[in-house]
């Protein structure tokens, strides 16, 4: 699928790995709604990027668990182009927890289920409203109409020590890109996942020398973090190629967790 002509919604876009797609996208010239809770952040993003001649851009302010606000995010990126992308990157964890703690506490049961809802049920919500809205499309040559691009993480595979919350919600979405790529092959929808290990995010380069150190010990090559662009070209590359479907990408210089 080329990006001339075509919009995306981009979850989490304000910043991260979701700000350095968003602006991939619209270098190749794709309207892109920035829908982010940070809507002032968004909003910037999308003056600094939205401007030029070869891509749009718009900020949206919004819950990605919540139908009205990923409604006005979908209205945004129609305006933009033809609706045909949803890239998810917004999700988060709100502690670490292990299931029993060396005292004897049990791991925080609302703290499962926050971390749950702003990854998994997140992800599917923004997934199941884009694809119904992408099903009004003219289908290309192949029948395709569009492509969901959601954001996993190497803990959804081999979760460490106290990342149990995360790491199932991770496991989640990584568990819905076949059953979601098989559902939505009816109405031409691609569905794929990204599973990035340890990201150069602005946050994380912000960490101590001494920990950004210890994050890339276990990384085999290249021996740094990945670059949030090297995010985004995945996405780019996924949304180009047509026959990428069905399929959990690792993004992660061949790391693999040790358990803590």
């Amino acid at each position: 699928m080329e990006l001339e002509g075509r919009s995306a919604i981009v979850t989490g876009g304000a910043g991260g790995l979701g700000a350095a797609t968003v602006r991939r996208l619209v270098e190749g010239g794709c309207g892109v709604a920035i829908f982010d809770r940070d809507a002032v952040g968004a909003s910037k993003l999308a003056a600094d990027v939205g401007g030029g001649a070869i891509g749009r851009a718009v900020g949206v302010g919004g819950d990605i668990c919540d139908d009205s606000d990923v409604a006005a995010a979908i209205e945004a990126a129609q305006s933009l182009g033809t609706f045909s992308i949803v890239v998810n990157v917004a999700g988060g964890a709100t502690g670490a927890w292990r299931t029993v703690g060396r005292d004897g506490t049990p791991h925080d049961k609302q703290g499962f289920i926050d971390t749950m809802s702003m990854n998994a049920i997140g992800t599917f919500n923004v997934t199941r409203l884009g694809a119904a809205a992408i099903a009004a499309n003219e289908p290309n040559e192949d029948g395709q109409r569009g492509v969901v691009v959601n954001t996993a993480s190497i803990a959804g595979i081999e979760g460490q020590t106290g990342q149990l919350a995360y790491a199932a919600t991770k496991a989640a979405i990584l568990g819905m890109t076949l059953p979601l790529a098989r559902d939505l092959a009816a109405i031409g929808v691609r569905v794929c996942a990204i599973a990035p290990g340890t990201m150069g995010t602005p946050l994380m380069m912000g960490a101590p020398e001494a920990m950004k150190d210890a994050l890339v010990a276990n990384i085999v090559n290249p021996k740094r973090m990945g670059r949030p662009d090297e995010f985004a070209q995945l996405v780019e590359s996924i949304v180009r190629n047509d026959y990428l479907n069905g399929e959990n990408i690792r993004l992660d210089g061949a790391l693999r967790f040790p358990p803590k």
